[in-house]
């Protein structure tokens, strides 16, 4: 079987984990799969859908909690660990944007995906934990992941408490975007699509990049950023859609 099921739609690539009798739980396998799918999106695709396949998002890594038959040296825990930051930043770097579809149980890393991801979809159902304490885990990895999604304040909480919170506090604390009737997700994902490829790439492109970098300058810096990303992609010729301000 498959752990990752990628299928082209049009121009919607869509991204399914697919080990649901564990919960679809991530292997290393898995993330290097995905990352290499995420680079190469923007070839044939202006958008991307990850979701899970069964009950649940994803409840996690597999194998978490347990610890190495030897100890390892620093560096090579370090190796170990960049699969997990790099699908992080996998997402993050995406030329398109990347949704997800959030239904039962998204912990851990599958906590992290559903929150660095740039639109986040979620079952009026679903629910999110950081369970890695409970694991005597450091839960750092899932932190980088949401260090720019939600406040210190629900991060302390989050990660201190391991409470399992709903998809309406979850989308209070910034990790999703909408709340939406579970026999709705599917619709409302697919239309928000469509609603994205209708714009012009460039625009799509260009937003992406500018909310991936701006948040970490300085406001001059990120002011002309924006002034010059402007110019650059309304002058374009791909930019074919009629107006009169711009």
């Amino acid at each position: 079987m498959n752990e990752i099921i990628s299928r082209q739609d049009g121009e919607i690539l869509r991204i399914t984990f697919n080990r649901p009798a564990d919960g679809n739980m991530a292997t290393d396998d898995m993330g290097h799969e995905v990352i290499g799918l995420l680079a190469a999106a923007h070839e044939k695709s202006r958008v991307v859908v990850l979701d899970g396949a069964g009950d649940d998002f994803c409840l996690g890594r597999a194998g978490m909690g347990r610890r190495p038959i030897k100890a390892q040296e620093a560096l090579d825990r370090r190796r170990t660990s960049e699969v997990i930051y790099d699908t992080y930043g996998a997402i993050r770097s995406c030329r398109v944007p990347v949704i997800a579809a959030i239904r039962g149980r998204a912990e851990g890393f599958g906590c992290a995906v559903a929150s660095v991801a740039d639109i986040t979809f979620a079952a009026q159902d679903a629910t999110f934990r950081i369970p890695e304490m409970e694991h005597n885990i450091m839960p750092t990895m899932v932190m980088s992941a949401l260090i720019d999604r939600t406040t210190m304040k629900a991060m302390h909480y989050l990660v201190y408490s391991a409470a399992e919170i709903s998809a309406e506090r979850a989308m209070m604390f910034g990790l999703v975007s909408d709340v939406v009737p579970a026999a709705e997700l599917g619709d409302r994902v697919t239309r928000l699509c469509e609603r994205i490829i209708s714009y012009p790439a460039p625009a799509t492109e260009g937003t992406k990049e500018y909310l991936r970098r701006a948040f970490g300058m300085t406001t001059p810096d990120a002011v002309d950023f924006a002034r010059n990303i402007h110019a650059v992609v309304n002058s374009s010729s791909e930019m074919k859609k009629g107006r009169t301000h711009y």
